[in-house]
C-alpha cells in the first residue's frame, strides 16, 4: 500500500491523546480525527485534549465524513465492543486496523469483526504518563512495537511497513517486532502484575519497586500469567520476567498505571481483561492461579464500594 495520511482514532486516554498528538503534528491537524457519539462527541468538541501542558489540535467526528485510512482503537478492554460499532461504518476495503489496547486479545476481536487481513499487532511499552480527565503528563513516550504473526497468512507486510514508516516519520519510536506475540504476552504478564497490584495496594510505581509483600504479588502474579501464556504457545521465561522487572524498576516512581488511576477516578478497571483472562485460561488447562484470583476477588469488592 502507499502512503498513510489519514488517521482515525477511537479512545482519547493516553495513547489516544499521545499518538494523536505525534500524528497531527506530523500529518496536520486536519488528516487526523477522534471518533465519538452523543455527548462524549459534544464533550470533545467543547473541551479538547491537552498533552504536557499543550492544547492538541485535534478534529472531532461521529464518523460519517468518510473511510478511515489507519483506524486505531485506543479505548480501554471493556469499551472495545462499543468502540468497533461505532467505527464499523469507517471501515472500507483498504482500511488498515491497529489496536494499542492491553491485554492479548483484542486482536482477535478485531480480527472477527473486520477481517484478519485488516488487523496489525501492536504494543506500546515504556510509556510513563498520567491522564487526568483530558490532560496527559508524560515524561517518558516508550516504544511502540508492531507486528503480525510469523505464519502471516494475510500478506499484511506492506501495510506493516507504511504504518511503521507513518510512525516513525511522526516521531514516535516505533519498531517492527518479529515476534509480535512473545512481546504481548509479556507486557501482559507485566500489567497483570503491576497494574493490578498497584491498584490492590493503593499505590504508584515506587510502591511495586521497593521490596515488601506488594513487590512480591506483583511477582507471583505475573510468574501466574508466564504459565498460562505457556499453555498457549507463547514462552515467556524467568529472564524475559527479569528484564520486565527492570523496566518496571526504571519508570518514575511517583508516577502509577492505568488502573490505580481508575481506581482514583472510581473507573471501571481492566481487572477482566488481566485476573479474568488468566483465570478463564487456568481452568481450561486446569491450572491453579490463587494470586490472580485474590486479586481478582479484591479489585471487585473494591469496584463494588464506589
Amino acid at each position: 500500500m502507499g502512503m498513510i495520511e489519514q488517521v482515525t482514532i477511537v479512545g482519547m486516554g493516553a495513547l489516544g491523546i499521545l499518538y494523536g498528538d505525534r500524528l497531527s503534528r506530523y500529518l496536520g491537524a486536519d488528516h487526523v480525527r477522534f471518533l465519538a457519539a452523543g455527548e462524549r462527541l459534544e464533550r470533545y468538541r467543547r473541551e479538547g485534549a491537552w498533552c504536557n501542558g499543550k492544547k492538541c489540535a485535534f478534529q472531532f467526528s461521529d464518523g460519517t465524513d468518510g473511510e478511515a485510512q489507519l483506524l486505531i482503537f485506543a479505548v480501554k478492554a471493556p469499551a472495545l465492543e462499543e468502540a468497533i460499532a461505532l467505527a464499523a461504518p469507517c471501515v472500507g476495503e483498504e482500511t488498515v486496523v491497529l489496536s494499542v489496547l492491553n491485554g492479548v486479545t483484542s486482536e482477535e476481536t478485531l480480527s472477527q469483526a473486520f477481517g484478519p487481513e485488516k488487523v496489525l499487532y501492536a504494543v506500546a511499552q515504556g510509556m510513563d504518563a498520567v491522564r487526568e480527565d483530558n490532560r496527559l503528563t508524560c515524561t517518558q513516550e516508550g516504544t511502540l512495537f508492531l507486528g503480525v504473526p510469523e505464519e502471516d497468512y494475510f500478506d499484511r507486510g506492506d501495510k506493516l511497513e507504511a504504518v511503521w514508516s507513518l510512525f516513525r516519520q511522526a516521531g514516535v519510536d516505533a519498531r517492527k517486532e518479529a515476534d509480535i506475540l512473545h512481546r504481548m504476552w509479556c507486557k501482559f504478564m507485566l500489567n497483570v502484575g503491576v497494574n493490578q497490584v498497584c491498584m490492590a495496594y493503593a499505590c504508584g510505581y515506587g510502591g511495586v519497586q521497593a521490596p515488601g509483600p506488594a513487590r512480591d504479588t506483583m511477582i507471583a502474579a505475573m510468574n501466574e500469567a508466564r504459565k498460562v501464556g505457556a499453555c498457549q504457545g507463547v514462552l515467556v521465561t524467568q529472564k524475559d520476567l527479569r528484564e520486565y522487572v527492570a523496566v518496571l524498576d526504571s519508570l518514575n516512581p511517583e508516577a502509577m498505571p492505568s488502573m490505580r488511576q481508575d481506581a482514583l477516578a472510581h473507573r471501571p478497571s481492566e481487572v477482566e481483561l488481566f485476573a479474568g483472562t488468566v483465570i478463564q485460561l487456568a481452568e481450561f488447562y486446569g491450572m491453579q492461579v490463587p494470586v490472580n484470583r485474590a486479586l481478582y476477588q479484591t479489585i471487585k469488592e473494591m469496584e463494588t464500594n464506589w
